[in-house]
């Protein structure tokens, strides 16, 4: 059967279609062509494709190969069980690979328990870990693993990525739309042409008008902040007419565009910003938390005191 999801169908399927992250895949097809791998952490924000890379590894290695999602199966018992159990069985294959997607969000004991296993087992089995926040992965374990960064593909090439995928599917578009999803997205690929498929009809691409105008709420607040006297209520509207839910590039572009708003208060914002974002993994309600942060900006602003 034919993926008709459009991120499955385009999920590339060797190295060459992988686009971008040339010197990681230029470390990967290294070891391939010796059908051996290292142990392998790559991390980098959701969307980038760290699980793809994963698949395709064993996909072009003559290999058996375990798949645990990590977030679903996070406790010890899951390394104590499927990976232990996987990892001391006999194979047919030269090597056998354990793929733990989204590794972060493994327990501390969990995560402490691979250490001995990795080595144990280190004769014919590999670990490919995955992870959004490498930060969460222990040292020992980071230790014993190569660590790759999986940078996402600039803004131009994923949209020039959607305008190809377009064209074969024969959907009529305006690159303004592209131009809209790309921008509330980005960098996550996954959820971009997720939300491209979702907003396609009758062959035509016709994006919810909130996409097009959330696209631009960032811009707003900065221009809000860079004035004299920055209103609170005004902002607090801005954000709340964008319809967005997630808040971590509107955290990016605070701190990059602090220069912008708050000449040489940057240092100072970004221990605001630093503080409120760590928040924002234990906050239900995170307008709150981007609006507290906010605040904490105005006032700095008002004070001009460097932290």
């Amino acid at each position: 059967m034919n993926h008709t999801l459009l991120n499955e169908k385009y999920r590339p399927q060797n190295l060459d279609t992988f686009v971008g992250n040339e010197n990681v895949k230029q470390t990967i097809s290294q070891y391939l062509s010796n059908n051996d791998i290292q142990n392998f952490i790559f991390y980098g924000p959701a969307g980038s494709g760290k699980t793809t890379l994963a698949k395709i590894i064993v996909k072009n290695l003559d290999c058996d190969y375990l798949y645990i999602n990590a977030s679903d199966e996070r406790g010890i018992e899951t390394i104590r069980n499927k990976v232990v159990d996987f990892a001391s069985a006999a194979s047919f294959k030269p090597i056998k690979i354990i793929i733990l997607d989204e590794a972060d969000f493994l327990t501390i004991q969990a995560q402490a328990s691979l250490r001995n296993i990795i080595e144990t087992f280190s004769r014919n089995t590999r670990f490919v870990m995955t992870c959004n926040f490498i930060e969460r992965i222990i040292d020992p374990l980071q230790s014993r693993c190569q660590v790759l960064k999986i940078v996402p593909q600039s803004k131009q090439e994923i949209a020039r990525h959607v305008h190809d995928i377009l064209c074969k599917e024969d959907i009529t578009f305006e690159l303004e739309a592209i131009g809209a999803i790309v921008n509330k997205h980005y960098p996550d690929l996954r959820k971009i042409l997720n939300t491209v498929q979702f907003s396609t009809n009758e062959g035509k691409l016709q994006p919810d008008k909130n996409v097009l105008v959330s696209s631009n709420y960032i811009k707003s607040v900065i221009k809000e902040l860079s004035g004299t006297k920055p209103n609170f209520k005004d902002l607090r509207q801005i954000i709340a007419d964008s319809g967005v839910n997630d808040y971590e590039e509107l955290f990016r572009a605070l701190f990059d565009y602090a220069s912008k708003y708050a000449p040489e208060l940057e240092g100072s914002i970004a221990v605001i910003l630093n503080t409120h974002l760590y928040q924002a993994n234990f906050r239900i309600d995170k307008e709150i938390n981007i609006m507290s942060a906010i605040a904490k900006i105005i006032e700095l602003k008002k004070s001009n005191t460097i932290i």
